[in-house]
């Protein structure tokens, strides 16, 4: 039996083993906005694009549902909203446990030292409402390595 022990070579092991090892958890995005209709909408855009999502109606939500989740991987929000706007909430994001989390920034409207600001916050990237969706698509399959498919 001694012979048959090396049947599979290293690869063909690393191989096997990702074909059978049970898929990790599903990455979320949270769309942040106080308008739940442009959040929600948002939301079943991604959804009918095999994208898990999860809304947030304001900076305080999305905090609270960064804090308890963890498979959030991308967080959408909207600069203009109240009481505490997108500014705010990317800076609190920028100092907690979730630092590192990639963010995309939507506004309807914004000056040219808002929007420096916000780069400077290392956001993904920021897109002036109307969006394009396929621009966002693009930008959320990349920021979480899904195929273009």
């Amino acid at each position: 039996m001694a012979e048959h022990d090396d049947i599979l070579s290293d690869a063909e092991r690393e191989a096997l083993a990702g074909v059978t090892a049970p898929a990790g958890p599903r990455p979320v995005v949270l769309v942040v906005d106080d308008n739940p209709v442009s959040s929600e909408a948002l939301s079943l855009y991604l959804k009918s694009r095999g994208i898990a999502c999860m809304t947030a109606d304001g900076a305080q939500e999305a905090m609270l549902k960064l804090h308890y989740e963890p498979r959030i991987a991308l967080m959408i929000t909207d600069l203009r909203m109240q009481p505490a706007d997108g500014l705010e909430l990317i800076r609190q994001v920028r100092e907690s446990e979730r630092a590192a989390l990639s963010i995309i920034v939507v506004s309807g409207d914004t000056d040219v030292k808002e929007a420096v600001d916000v780069m400077h916050l290392g956001v993904v990237d920021f897109l002036l409402k109307p969006v394009d969706l396929g621009k966002l698509l693009e930008l959320v399959r990349r920021e979480l390595r899904m195929d273009q498919g």
